[in-house]
């Protein structure tokens, strides 16, 4: 836990953590929603097709763009653009105005967010360990985050998507983006 000593990276660790967690909750409510309205595994598969593909054809350009401009900015940009895609996402559900290629539109746009906003996030790390010793350090706490966030999300998902319904499950993720904000914000 050496990396901690870094504030900035201290910061970045928790605002993540919580908007990982809300990131799985959304793809799990995405799933479930999909297949509810369409009882398709062909539809479930194009929804992930979409979610995943324009980050795999975009991601070349994103690593640029990270390579090119400020990766702080360029991760708060995308980041404050996720909370835009989810709180559409969210807003869709809560009124009920939405049909699956909605939900497909939305996906594909969080993918193309995602071929900007990763290779940001990923180099950005070096720069926000002090001491570079702690770099692997560093890395091994990310990729632990990453992979519990993998967990948690989707359980906490079917909780709320039993409790309190989809709409809650996208407006949690929507929210969850104000923690890195915030915490990207309070960076020096």
């Amino acid at each position: 836990f050496r990396a901690f000593k870094s504030r900035n990276y201290r910061l970045y660790f928790i605002g993540q953590s919580v908007s990982l967690v809300g990131t799985w909750m959304q793809k799990t409510a995405v799933s479930w929603v999909v297949y509810t309205l369409t009882h398709s595994t062909f539809m479930l598969g194009v929804t992930l097709f979409a979610s995943m593909f324009p980050s795999f054809l975009f991601s070349l350009i994103g690593g640029v763009v990270s390579d090119r401009y400020d990766r702080y900015k360029v991760m708060l940009i995308t980041q404050i653009a996720s909370l835009v895609q989810a709180l559409l996402l969210a807003l869709l559900i809560l009124f009920n105005v939405y049909n699956v290629w909605a939900i497909i539109v939305l996906s594909a746009i969080l993918g193309i967010i995602n071929a900007f906003d990763v290779p940001a996030r990923q180099s950005l790390v070096y720069e926000m360990v002090d001491d570079k010793s702690d770099l692997s350090n560093a890395l091994a706490l990310n990729s632990s985050m990453v992979n519990l966030s993998r967990i948690v999300g989707p359980a906490l998902a079917g909780l709320v998507l039993e409790a309190l319904g989809d709409g809650t499950c996208f407006l949690l993720n929507a929210l969850s983006f104000i923690a890195v904000i915030g915490s990207l914000l309070m960076m020096r």
